[in-house]
């Protein structure tokens, strides 16, 4: 029973959109509605407002990481093993792609995801987004820097975590953040996704 209550708790907590609560706060248009349609901090920063922006990447990350060590703070209590901690990581980056509170229109999850990596462990998290920055020096495209980030991270827990319900969900967060980006790699495959800078790109591109 406390598994299945703060596996509960952790998807309610994703479910939490901070694109569309900071929206609303700075009176800004529903990211749903515009641009990419995607509910995630590159969506709100086309409508100029980087504070917003920021706040909301900020909240997404924080909203993960939070999920995560409640359940570590109080696992020894509840009597919590490796497993739970890994159904809650899981369940939180659901709640992000899937909100309950938002018609379960959800963001595609990078932020959610480092959160989550960056609670696991933190070396985990610090490796995953430096593979993003890295990418994105190189080849200045958002998703793709998504995509390898994703691609490498069950790598990072493997090393860092070994095998176990960590590396599971780490795992299948991965798997989950590829699938969610499946139009941005049909895009980068037809050389049509646009580079972080530009103005303006094609309607699914928003990596979030």
């Amino acid at each position: 029973m406390p598994t299945i209550v703060f596996v509960l708790v952790a998807y309610l907590i994703g479910s939490l959109s901070f694109a569309v609560i900071t929206s609303k706060l700075f009176g800004l248009p529903d990211p749903r509605t515009f641009g990419s349609k995607n509910p995630g901090a590159t969506n709100v920063l086309r409508t100029g407002k980087k504070a917003a922006a920021a706040l909301t990447l900020l909240g997404d990350a924080a909203k993960g990481w939070v999920a995560v060590v409640l359940a570590q703070h109080f696992a020894p209590a509840y009597g919590l093993g490796e497993t739970a901690i890994a159904l809650v990581a899981v369940a939180a980056f659901l709640g992000h792609v899937f909100p309950v509170f938002f018609g379960f229109q959800g963001g595609k999850g990078v932020a959610t995801a480092l959160g989550i990596l960056l609670a696991l462990n933190a070396w985990l998290g610090l490796g995953a987004l430096a593979t993003w920055l890295g990418a994105a020096a190189v080849w200045r495209i958002s998703s793709l820097s998504a995509l390898l980030a994703a691609a490498l991270a069950p790598v990072y827990a493997w090393f860092l975590l070994g095998p176990g319900p960590a590396f599971l969900a780490v795992l299948l967060l991965s798997a989950l953040l590829i699938w969610r980006h499946r139009s941005n790699l049909q895009n980068l495959l037809a050389g049509k996704e646009g580079k972080i800078g530009q103005g303006s790109r094609p309607q699914g591109e928003s990596p979030e």
